[in-house]
C-alpha cells in the first residue's frame, strides 16, 4: 500500500520520547497508559517490546534454570527470545550432565523451554542451524554445500596430438565436479612466472624470505618497521601481474610499493599496489594485482605504512595496528584481470575495473577461438585431442565445496548448505527448524515458536552451484561456459567484455541469494505461521546488501558497545534503508554486543548508544546477550566468554533495569508509528557488492550540506597522519581515525537521508505530486546519484 502519512523524523521524535518516557525511568516502571497518549498514536502491543538473544552454552543446560531464565525475562518485560545453542560440551564438561545438540536429551530441553515459554506468554525464535551462523549441519554433504568455481590448466604446443591425463581439479576432501574442458590460444607471456623463472630473494632485514616463492607456503615474512623484499632475476623479466598471498589477511601486503632496477643499484618507482575494499572474512582467495607492464632484473617490494587509510567495515584489515605479514609474492608475465578473485564473487571485495589501457585486446583471448573439447575427455581422465598450431591452454573447469561450516555450532556442526539451490535450503530448514516444529507439535509451535531467523553471515561467499549455469542462462540470456576462463582471471575478447561477464556473474549471485535462499526460507517460515527475520549479508556475501530484505518480514542490523573494531554501522544502515525501501515497518537491531565486557555496563551508559540508533531509524531492540546459566550458586555463572552485554537474571541491576526495558518499549511504540519521510535518497550504485551509504562517504559529495568544519575534519581523518591508535575496549588497539557513528546523529544538519538500490530504482519507485515514493510510504523530494555511480555493464545488453 502506498501510504503517504507524514510523521516526525526519528531524531526529532526523541525529544518527545524523553518527555513521554522520562518520568518512568526515574521512578517505578510504568506500563503505557493509553489515556496519556496523543490521539494519533496507536499502541503496537507486543511489536513494541524488546527481545533477547538466548544462548545455551557448551552443552550446559538445566530445566530449572531454563524456567528461571524465562520467568526473569517475563518479569523484565521481554517479549521473546532467539534461542541458539553455542559450541558443544567442553572437555572435561563444565556441567553434568552435559548434553550434545541433536540428541533426544537436547530436544527434550527445547520442548521444556517451549512449554515454559507458553506458560509465561513468551515467544521463541530459532535459527536455521546449531550455532548462530549461518545455515549448515552434519547432514549437508559436499554436493549440497556452498560451492565455488575452480580450474586446472596445462599449456601445450600445437600442431600435434595431445594424449595425456589432465591435472585434477582442486577439491574439498576429494569432492569436485567438472563443468567443461576448454581450449584456447594464449597471448605472449602466458605461463611465465616466478614459479618457473626463479629469482634470488633477499630482504633489507637480512631474513631469509625464499619461502615466498612457494605457492602453498604458510610461513609469513613479517616486519613492523619499513623494509623491502627483493627479487633478482638472471635476465630481464617482464611483469604484468603480481599475486599476493597472505595467511588470514593483511592490509600492508596489498599496498607495497614496487621499485625496479636494471643494475641493482639505481631503483625507480614502478607502481604502488592498491588494496581492494574488503570485509572481515577475506582469506578465501589471493589478490592478483594488474600492473603497468615493466621489464627489469631487480624488483623490490617496499613496505612503508605512510599514506595508509584508516580502517572501515569495507577495509577491515586497516583497522588494526599496521605491520607487514606476507606469505607469497608471485610475479607473472601473464595478463590478468585486475583483482579478479573478488570480481568472481568468491569473496566480498570491490576493486577498480581493468581497462584497455593496461589490457589491450591483443592480450585477450578471442572469444571465437575458445573451444569446448569436453567430448575428447575419456572416462579414464585421458584427453585425446589434435591441438591446432600455436601455443594453447587446456583448462579444466569445475566446482567444489567452499568448505565453510557453521563454526559456532556443537554437535550440529557441518558444511554450510548451498545458498543457490532451493532443495538444499529446504533440506537444511527441515533438519533443524523443521525438527524443532515437530518436537513442539503443531499446537504448541503455533502458540510459541513463531519466529525464524537468519543471523550473522559468517559463511563466506559462493559463486557456483549445480543450479548456477541454468539460472545464469535464464537471467542473463546466454551460456557462461565459453567465458569461464575469465573466472581464472584470463581476459577474453577485451577488458570491457571480461569485466561485463564478471559483473553478470555477481549480479546472478546477488539475485540467487535473494530468490533461492531468502525467498525460499521466507516461504517455508510463513507457511508454518512464523515471522522471518534476518540480519545483513555484507561485507561477507558478495551481493546487494539491501536486496534480500525484500524477502524478509523484519530486517535486522547490529550495533556494538565500545567496540569500534567490531561495530557494524553499515549493517544498521542496510537494515534501515532496506526496511524503508521494501516497506517493512519493524526494524530490529542486535543491541549492545561488546567484544570485551568491562563489567561496568549499566543502563546509564548504555542509553546514549540506544538513543543514537533510534535516531538512525531502529525501532526494536534484541538485547545481546542473555546467556543461559545452568547454576543457581554461581553468579554471573555462564557467559559468552568475554563477549557481552551480560543481560540476564544474574546481572546486578537486572530487577531495577526493568525501568530501562520499559523505556525501550515506550520509545519503540512511538518509533513504530507512521512511515518515514526523508529529504534525500542516495543511490548505492550499480557495482556489486554494494551496501547502504554511510554519512562519511557523502562528505566530499555534499560539502555545502556538511559544512566547512565537517569537510576539513573528514579530510584530516582520511589523511590519517601519524597513524594514531586508540585502545577501546581495554586490550584492543584500533585505528583512532575510523569514522565514528557518534558523529552521525545529525550529520546533514537537519536533513535526513536513506539509501536506495538499483532494484528500488527500477521496480518500486512511483512519482506522486512531485515526490518519488516507495511502497513503504516513504516519499522523497530529492534523489542523489553520486559521481561514482556506474551505468549498467552487463554483457548481454
Amino acid at each position: 500500500m502506498w501510504n503517504k502519512m507524514r510523521v516526525i523524523k526519528p531524531a526529532c521524535l526523541l525529544v518527545f520520547l524523553f518527555v513521554f518516557a522520562g518520568s518512568a525511568v526515574k521512578g517505578q516502571p510504568q506500563a503505557i497508559n493509553i489515556g496519556s497518549l496523543p490521539a494519533n498514536i496507536r499502541l503496537t502491543g507486543e511489536a513494541s517490546k524488546s527481545w533477547v538473544f538466548w544462548y545455551w552454552m557448551q552443552g550446559a543446560y538445566s530445566k530449572a534454570a531454563i524456567t528461571a531464565d524465562l520467568e526473569a525475562m517475563k518479569s523484565a518485560g521481554i517479549a521473546g527470545a532467539y534461542l541458539a545453542p553455542i559450541k558443544g560440551k567442553a572437555e572435561p564438561p563444565i556441567y553434568t550432565p552435559a548434553i550434545d545438540q541433536l540428541t533426544p536429551q537436547w530436544w527434550d530441553m527445547v520442548k521444556h523451554a517451549l512449554n515454559e515459554a507458553d506458560r509465561l506468554g513468551i515467544k521463541i525464535a530459532m535459527l536455521p542451524n546449531d550455532g548462530f551462523a549461518t545455515a549448515g549441519g552434519p547432514w549437508i554433504t559436499p554436493e549440497l554445500s556452498m560451492q565455488k568455481l575452480v580450474s586446472s590448466s596445462v599449456l601445450v604446443k600445437g600442431g600435434k596430438q595431445f594424449q595425456d591425463t589432465l591435472p585434477p581439479l582442486p577439491s574439498y576432501k576429494g569432492y569436485s565436479r567438472q563443468i567443461a574442458v576448454l581450449a584456447f590460444p594464449v597471448s605472449r607471456g602466458e605461463g611465465i612466472s616466478t614459479e618457473n623463472v626463479v629469482p634470488k630473494v633477499s630482504t633489507s632485514t637480512g631474513a631469509d624470505a625464499s619461502f615466498l616463492l612457494r605457492k602453498e607456503n604458510k610461513q609469513n615474512f613479517s616486519s613492523s618497521d619499513p623494509c623491502w623484499i627483493q627479487y633478482q632475476f638472471a635476465k630481464p623479466f617482464t611483469c604484468r601481474s603480481v599475486v599476493i598471498r597472505v595467511n588470514n589477511y593483511n592490509h600492508q601486503s596489498q599496498r607495497l610499493l614496487i621499485q625496479v632496477s636494471d643494475d641493482g643499484k639505481s631503483f625507480r618507482d614502478a607502481e604502488r599496489l592498491q588494496p581492494p575494499r574488503a570485509g572481515w572474512l577475506d582469506w578465501d582467495a589471493d589478490v592478483t594485482h594488474e600492473i603497468k607492464p615493466v621489464t627489469a632484473r631487480f624488483f623490490r617490494f617496499v613496505y612503508n605504512k605512510e599514506g595508509t587509510e584508516p580502517g572501515a567495515e569495507d577495509l577491515d584489515a586497516a583497522k588494526w595496528k599496521q605491520s607487514l605479514k606476507v606469505a607469497g609474492i608471485e610475479l607473472s608475465s601473464s595478463p590478468r584481470i585486475h583483482q579478479f578473485e573478488g570480481k568472481t564473487a568468491e569473496v566480498w571485495r570491490v576493486s577498480k575495473r581493468s581497462t584497455s589501457d593496461l589490457l589491450p585486446d591483443s592480450l585477450c583471448v578471442p572469444s571465437a577461438k575458445i573451444l569446448n573439447i569436453s567430448s575428447y575427455l575419456g572416462k579414464n581422465g585421458v584427453l585425446r585431442w589434435k591441438v591446432p598450431a600455436g601455443k594453447w591452454m587446456i583448462m579444466r573447469v569445475g566446482y567444489t565445496s567452499t568448505g565453510h561450516m557453521n563454526e559456532t555450532a556443537g554437535a550440529g556442526k557441518g558444511l554450510e548448505c548451498d545458498k543457490f539451490n532451493p532443495e538444499a535450503v529446504k533440506f537444511q530448514f527441515d533438519k533443524w527448524f523443521g525438527e524443532a516444529l515437530r518436537v513442539a507439535g503443531p499446537e504448541l509451535a503455533g502458540r510459541v515458536l513463531n519466529t525464524f531467523h537468519v543471523d550473522s553471515w559468517e559463511c563466506g561467499s559462493q559463486n557456483w552451484s549445480p543450479v548456477f549455469q541454468e539460472e545464469f542462462k535464464k537471467r542473463r540470456g546466454y551460456d557462461p561456459t565459453l567465458y569461464l576462463p575469465v573466472m581464472a582471471g584470463i581476459p577474453v575478447q577485451s577488458a570491457e567484455v571480461s569485466e561485463r561477464f564478471l559483473f553478470d556473474i555477481r549480479q546472478t549471485v546477488s539475485e540467487l541469494i535473494t530468490d533461492n535462499f531468502f525467498k525460499t526460507l521466507k516461504k517455508l517460515a510463513n507457511e508454518k505461521g512464523c515471522t522471518f527475520t534476518s540480519e545483513t549479508t555484507g561485507p561477507v556475501m558478495a551481493a546487494d546488501g539491501m536486496l534480500h530484505f525484500k524477502e524478509t518480514d523484519v530486517p535486522m542490523g547490529e550495533f556494538w558497545l565500545r567496540s569500534p573494531s567490531h561495530d557494524k554501522p553499515t549493517d544498521i544502515f542496510d537494515a534501515i534503508s532496506g526496511a524503508h525501501v521494501y516497506g517493512k515497518p519493524i526494524i530490529q537491531a542486535e543491541a549492545f554486543t561488546e567484544v570485551r565486557m568491562n563489567w561496568n555496563e549499566h543502563p546509564g551508559n548504555l542509553k546514549p548508544l540506544q538513543d543514537r540508533n533510534y535516531a538512525f531509524g531502529i525501532n526494536r531492540l534484541v538485547y545481546h546477550v542473555y546467556t543461559h546459566n545452568p547454576w543457581f550458586d554461581r553468579k554471573p555463572g555462564m557467559t559468552l566468554s568475554d563477549v557481552g552485554l551480560l543481560f540476564q537474571k544474574d546481572q546486578t541491576w537486572w530487577k531495577p533495569g526493568k525501568a530501562w526495558v520499559n523505556y525501550a518499549e515506550r520509545c519503540q511504540t512511538l518509533l513504530q508509528q507512521g512511515t518515514p519521510v526523508v529529504d534525500l535518497a542516495v543511490f548505492t550504485g550499480e557495482e556489486i557488492p554494494r551496501r547502504a551509504i554511510l554519512p562519511d562517504r557523502l562528505v566530499t559529495s555534499l560539502p555545502g550540506v556538511f559544512g566547512k568544519e565537517a569537510v576539513e575534519k573528514e579530510r584530516a581523518r582520511r589523511e590519517n597522519k601519524g597513524f594514531p591508535m586508540r585502545e577501546k575496549p581495554v586490550g584492543v588497539n584500533v585505528s583512532a581515525n575510523m569514522a565514528d557513528p557518534a558523529d552521525w546523529t545529525d550529520p546533514l544538519h537537519g536533513y535526513h537521508y536513506d539509501s536506495f538500490n538499483l532494484d528500488a530504482l527500477l521496480h518500486l519507485t512511483k512519482v506522486n505530486n512531485g515526490y518519488i515514493e516507495l511502497p513503504g510510504g516513504q516519499d522523497t523530494p530529492s534523489w542523489f546519484f553520486r559521481a561514482s555511480t556506474q551505468c549498467s555493464r552487463t554483457l548481454n545488453g
